[in-house]
């Protein structure tokens, strides 16, 4: 566990949340609500994870229930969240901050502020001097770095990042986490993740869904409290997450 945040300033609320697969799957009903830090969703495959990040990034509606995204910048033009998805598409051919360009004109941002909101973002994800680099030149970890760089370019008070570490190696992934921590101190981020060393490095909080359904919400050491001794697992979180999820023995 981290340091314990202040106190929030946003906040995501979902409030009876049903999104029904014409009767394959129903996620829901949810009503939760997001503060500032990292909240880790975690479940298995088909769990809902990927439908809840569409719902709130306003790809889906919902079949009944809301959801209340938190209040945006002064600049009410601009989207209050970002959203790196599990597979994005990236211009190979572009240098980093051409692409970079490209999204700050999708989200609004005026032509002034431009320049600067690409050399901050590039910054503050570690790619201040990948600025010319053409994308096809970049390792996992850098592309993936350049997703969330997109995702918060328009400066969001929330951020969505499904599977932000997928496909990574260790190394990589260290360094993505730690990219993710820094920017979290003062919006909502959540990540979709099925990786127990994502949850213990990054989560303020864990929800996890099983069957479209919320089967635990609270913090990692609660969630260990969860594990049961005879349960799959070589950790108390691995076993909690066997636990709740009903995995085999």
């Amino acid at each position: 566990m981290r340091n314990e945040r202040a106190v929030s300033l946003h906040r995501l609320s979902c409030d009876g949340l049903v999104k029904d697969h014409g009767g394959s799957f129903q996620l829901g009903p949810l009503s939760l609500e997001f503060a500032d830090g990292v909240t880790c969703l975690v479940g298995p495959n088909g769990a809902g994870k990927s439908t809840f990040f569409r719902i709130a990034a306003g790809l889906e509606k919902p079949t009944s229930g809301s959801v209340r995204l938190p209040r945006g910048k002064s600049d009410e033009r601009i989207s209050p969240l970002g959203y790196l998805p599990q597979i994005l598409d990236m211009p190979p051919g572009a240098t980093c901050e051409e692409f970079l360009h490209y999204v700050a004109w999708v989200h609004r941002i005026p032509a002034g502020r431009r320049e600067k909101a690409v050399a901050d973002v590039l910054s503050r994800t570690g790619l201040a001097e990948r600025v010319t680099s053409k994308i096809r030149t970049l390792s996992g970890g850098m592309a993936r770095r350049l997703g969330i760089a997109q995702a918060m370019i328009h400066d969001p008070v929330m951020l969505l990042l499904d599977e932000p570490t997928v496909g990574l190696d260790p190394r990589q992934r260290l360094a993505l986490r730690e990219t993710i921590a820094a920017i979290a101190a003062e919006r909502i981020v959540i990540v979709s993740t099925h990786l127990v060393e994502d949850i213990r490095g990054l989560a303020d909080r864990v929800v996890v869904l099983d069957g479209g359904t919320v089967v635990f919400d609270g913090d990692v050491p609660a969630l260990e409290a969860k594990s049961d001794p005879g349960a799959p697992g070589e950790t108390d979180l691995e076993r909690a997450l066997a636990t709740l999820m009903g995995a085999p023995e």
